[in-house]
């Protein structure tokens, strides 16, 4: 066991030391709200590209999907097929129309501000509406990341649960706090690479340590035949139609992401996009198939070490690093854990707090706020809402993968057909996106409290599905926009079919 080794533990101390510098020089950069919050649309194709996938995949990568593979076998190809499919999509028809679009919508900084002002809603009832939506469900999201960083720092150092979690979030707040969208994005590029890594390191000594790639197979078979057939569950009964379409409309939720979606708006240029898109893609196809196999692997180290008994399956890649590696190797890999914690907990971090810090506080408190004056409460937002979800994550039993489904589903459902429409759809108004946000977002919670027959169903899909429905029929109930928008959204038709450089000037 390596849980108290020095080494483990001044490679962990190494790591969060280089995150802290990145943090810093983001820091001497960062000077008024869109840099804070949006980096002022300065990222390249590489740090696009990875903060997008890294800022996505999260904890529930390396524990999450490993333990759903090793619990359910191959039935977890459905869940990442639609993910990897979700998320090629939405760098093809969302990211070159949103960071255009939301330049033009007054150099938009959040998502809520978007949608005010793509819709020139001046009550901003409709940025209210988002913002609130964007706390609700990212306090889950960033407690699944907390959770997972709790999971890993107990694994690891034999910490109480309680210390490990505390610890993890203070972790991810040191370097959010002071460096803002640079410092994600930035941090994000190197933990994207230390994840892929491991993800492919971990499987290939796992098998390699267990008779090779058929072994696995082989394993997953004297142990379960079920593990090996994608149209069963490991019981042995057939996916039911509900049961795979769950899965797969794990892909849906890509495009309310506001996390994800932030990136997109932050690339310099529209030239960039494809490049990103391509370097995002294969980055998050290797790793999935990385993370199944871990949890494939996996199930042979547990049957021949464990007597086929996990308390936590979503602690087996940490198991399988502790086994295989030497001490200096592990503490790299378990590192990667932390990346992918922090990857995404930073960033969810920070829209969180742009929500408060443009949406309410500029909108409700003080309209005549300075950039500065919004930074520091955007930096004192992040410690707010760090408090809450880690309140949240405090509970021991939470899963990592439970908490991020709620999440996902409600971010989908509530910001994805208003995002796509409003991007596409010229007659799309304000009342039709309110309807949308507003049905979306609640019927993902009011179905995540049913069970049983069609409510077995991930709550994404009712909830995209009405949530679309609202927004056409509240549209088309309702006056045709001001003609200015449509006019305006022309006007940079040209810039956006040869992919040129849109200057940005705020605009009041």
């Amino acid at each position: 066991m390596i849980e108290n080794s020095i080494v483990v533990t001044a490679t962990f101390i190494l790591y969060l030391l280089m995150m802290l510098a990145i943090g810093y020089v983001a820091y001497q950069r960062t000077t008024n709200s869109s840099d804070y919050f949006l980096g002022g649309r300065s990222l390249g194709p590489w740090p696009a590209a990875l903060s997008a996938g890294a800022s996505d995949m999260s904890g529930w990568l390396l524990l999450g999907l490993p333990g759903y593979a090793l619990a359910s076998g191959f039935e977890a190809f459905w869940l990442a097929g639609g993910l990897l499919t979700g998320f090629w999509l939405n760098w093809l028809v969302t990211a070159r129309r949103l960071r255009v679009y939301s330049i033009i919508s007054n150099d938009s900084l959040t998502l809520p501000e978007f949608f005010a002002n793509r819709f020139r809603d001046n009550s901003k009832l409709l940025q209210l509406v988002s913002a609130f939506f964007i706390l609700l469900f990212f306090l889950f999201y960033t407690s699944s990341g907390l959770v997972a960083g709790g999971k890993l720092f107990e694994t690891v150092f034999g910490l109480d649960y309680t210390w490990a979690v505390i610890i993890g979030t203070l972790c991810v707040i040191s370097y959010t706090l002071f460096g803002g969208f640079l410092a994600v994005s930035w941090t994000d590029l190197v933990q994207g690479l230390l994840m892929a890594a491991a993800l492919l390191i971990v499987p290939i000594i796992a098998m390699q340590s267990n008779g090779g790639f058929s072994a696995v197979f082989d394993g997953m078979e004297a142990s379960n035949p079920h593990f090996l057939n994608m149209f069963t569950d490991n019981k042995g009964e057939a996916l039911s139609a509900i049961s795979i379409i769950s899965l797969v409309a794990w892909g849906l939720g890509y495009f309310g992401q506001p996390h994800i979606l932030a990136r997109f708006a932050a690339i310099r240029s529209n030239k960039d996009i494809p490049t990103a898109r391509r370097i995002s893609v294969t980055w998050s196809g290797l790793s999935q198939i990385g993370a199944l196999f871990v949890g494939f692997a996996g199930l042979l180290y547990v049957n021949s070490t464990m007597g086929g008994q996990i308390s936590d399956s979503e602690k087996i890649f940490m198991l399988l690093v502790n086994a295989l590696f030497h001490p200096v190797v592990a503490g790299i890999l378990l590192a990667a854990i932390l990346a992918a914690v922090m990857s995404t907990a930073d960033s969810q971090l920070l829209v969180s707090s742009s929500a408060l810090a443009e949406d309410f506080y500029k909108v409700l408190i003080n309209k005549n706020a300075s950039p500065k004056q919004v930074v520091t409460v955007g930096r004192l937002a992040v410690v707010l809402i760090s408090v809450v979800a880690l309140a949240l994550a405090l509970t021991p039993d939470n899963t990592v993968l439970g908490l991020v489904s709620y999440a996902w589903a409600g971010f989908g459902a509530a910001f994805g057909p208003a995002l796509l429409l409003s991007l596409y759809w010229k007659r799309m108004n304000r009342n039709g996106a309110l309807a949308g946000i507003l049905v979306g977002g609640v019927t993902v919670v009011a179905w995540k409290q049913l069970s049983g027959g069609i409510f077995d169903l991930y709550e994404i899909v009712p909830g995209f599905l009405f949530s679309s429905i609202a927004i056409v029929i509240a549209t088309l109930a309702t006056q045709d926009p001001i003609g200015e928008i449509v006019t305006e959204f022309e006007k940079m038709k040209q810039e956006l079919d040869n992919d040129g450089v849109i200057e940005v000037s705020r605009r009041h």
